[in-house]
């Protein structure tokens, strides 16, 4: 069975758009893109565990229901900073952990340099975040690292991911569920998506070469 979700929510669509467009300033390109986390979100929490619970409400109880398992967000850093903060609107219990990995722009492999992440994870699901599946380096890499900690149940929220990047992360984790607003034409010659929105880390934080 396909663990390959990409989103067709007309609401997901438009703003894809809308990030994308090269007029869109960091201001509004950070909104976007926590706004596009929590909808993705959204739909990758729908087979959460659950458990039941009464509720006391003004005229009597009630059954209801709440999750059962702790949820951990790892975003990728930096680009993965703006969607865990929209994650955290849809849960904010959620505990956030975190992985710093940047690409070698000639080799285009992953290079880690930061990391703060749990020894163990006893029935939790994990939610990795990062706003581009390239190449798919930096995300099996930090599929890998969080593997260790062997968590029940790991998932992968991307916004805009290439066929290849897709590809290389199926490939190498087959159990891992890919949560995607959209899937782009192909990787350019530079290992960005084509036609993508560009630097997704740029874009959210105005590091632009000036």
């Amino acid at each position: 069975m396909s663990l390959l979700f990409p989103c067709k929510h007309p609401l997901v669509l438009q703003k894809l758009a809308s990030l994308r467009a090269s007029s869109t300033n960091p201001p509004e390109f950070r909104r976007l893109v926590r706004c596009l986390a929590s909808l993705i979100a959204y739909e990758a929490t729908a087979d959460l565990p659950t458990r039941s619970v009464n509720v006391e409400t003004p005229l009597g109880q009630a059954q209801g229901t709440v999750v059962a398992d702790p949820v951990l967000i790892v975003p990728i850093l930096r680009a993965g900073l703006g969607m865990a903060d929209g994650v955290l609107d849809l849960i904010p219990e959620a505990e956030v952990w975190h992985i710093g990995l940047k690409r070698d722009e000639k080799t285009l492999l992953p290079e880690e340099y930061y990391q703060k992440l749990p020894t163990h994870v006893r029935d939790a699901t994990v939610f990795i975040v990062d706003p581009m599946l390239a190449t798919g380096g930096s995300a099996v890499h930090a599929c890998e690292l969080i593997k260790r900690a062997h968590p029940p149940r790991l998932k992968f929220l991307s916004l805009i991911a290439a066929p290849e990047g897709i590809a290389r992360l199926t490939a190498a984790m087959p159990d891992v569920a890919i949560h995607v607003g959209v899937i782009d034409e192909r990787l350019n010659d530079n290992g960005f998506i084509h036609p993508g929105l560009g630097d997704a880390g740029d874009r959210q934080f105005a590091t632009f070469e000036r």
